[in-house]
């Protein structure tokens, strides 16, 4: 049985360029309307650090257009959970442009007392924007999907209500981060984990539902619409050593796709669901929520969403939220 779960990362580039209007609440806005025309609901999650720094500096007006967007993805049953790139908290601005804390890049290395000031400020913050001072996000995402080692954060998210985390994408390695998830290509769709995202164990406090992915050969990624959208993307030039690091990630036979229905075409999404299908055929008891990952900042193709929405009615697939998927996915571990 297969659900698919659509994620939307809300949010600017990552080194702070580029307008809220544009970027964020524009993109929300036409998916939204293309989402409500089927009744789906998507997994919004919205990068808390980022926007309350906007607001706070009062830089961009389009932050309120954006906090009566939350608003109103929340009333009409869309799920808001908790996107962190912590960098942003000891943001300044200078020239006119954002200087990020790159210092605080991953959340998972600081110190425990410093990552429960960035989870509660964060969620606190959601929980203004909702006007729901009691607000306890379901879900969490970490930024740049940096989620190692996972304590002491997932602790510390299990103590403020978090039941899920989707950070993870399988196959995933990031030599100057730290991040490798190639261990995790072993499990299932879902799993438990506790001192270890990569590992699966019956006693983990968090659920990982990981963006789904298929190792694919690397030059597979190198389509016309994904280059676009990376030379598109925010931040100029790299260092070289950046680039040479990020250059030794892709050198494997085999690279993660990921299912991500802003940058994969048409046919990528149905061929990528199409394998699970087959693989469903011979084993159709066992729950495969499949996670799709998108942003906001990536949409430039609405019609491929659209389209690829109607081939899930056409396969009577459904489509879920977190909310709808996490009792699934506990009981049938639980079994």
């Amino acid at each position: 049985m297969i659900e698919v779960v659509f994620t939307l990362d809300y949010e600017i580039y990552g080194n702070g360029e580029g307008s809220l209007g544009e970027l964020v609440y524009e993109p929300t806005r036409k998916l939204k309307d293309i989402f409500d025309q089927t009744g789906a609901k998507m997994v919004v999650f919205v990068e808390a650090a980022e926007m309350e720094k906007i607001e706070e500096s009062g830089t961009d007006p389009a932050i309120h257009e954006v906090r009566n967007q939350i608003r109103s993805l929340q009333r009409d049953g869309y799920e808001i959970a908790l996107h962190i790139h912590p960098q942003w908290y000891n943001a300044r601005r200078e020239d006119g442009q954002w200087v990020l804390d790159y210092g605080e890049y991953n959340m998972c290395v600081l110190p425990r007392e410093r990552i429960i000031q960035i989870v509660d400020r964060a969620i606190k913050y959601l929980g203004d924007v909702q006007d729901a001072p009691g607000f306890v996000p379901l879900s969490f995402r970490a930024g740049n999907w940096l989620f190692q080692p996972a304590l002491p954060a997932a602790g510390v998210l299990v103590q403020r209500g978090v039941k899920v985390d989707s950070s993870v994408f399988k196959g995933g390695f990031q030599r100057r981060q730290g991040l490798d998830y190639r261990r995790a290509l072993r499990n299932g769709y879902c799993w438990r984990f506790g001192n270890d995202v990569n590992v699966e164990h019956s006693d983990g406090t968090l659920l990982e539902l990981p963006i789904y992915t298929q190792m694919v050969p690397f030059w597979k990624m190198a389509t016309g619409k994904r280059i676009g959208l990376q030379q598109k993307g925010g931040g100029g030039a790299k260092p070289g050593n950046e680039r040479l690091s990020r250059l030794s990630d892709f050198l494997r036979f085999k690279y993660p796709l990921k299912f991500d229905f802003c940058r994969m075409t048409l046919e990528e999404l149905i061929r990528m669901l199409n394998t699970v299908i087959e693989k469903d055929r011979d084993d159709p008891s066992s729950f495969k929520p499949l996670v799709a990952i998108g942003h906001t900042k990536d949409l430039v193709d609405t019609g491929t969403v659209e389209s690829f929405l109607s081939y899930l009615r056409e396969k009577k697939m459904p489509v879920s939220t977190f909310r709808e998927v996490y009792e699934k996915c506990v009981n049938r571990l639980g079994s």
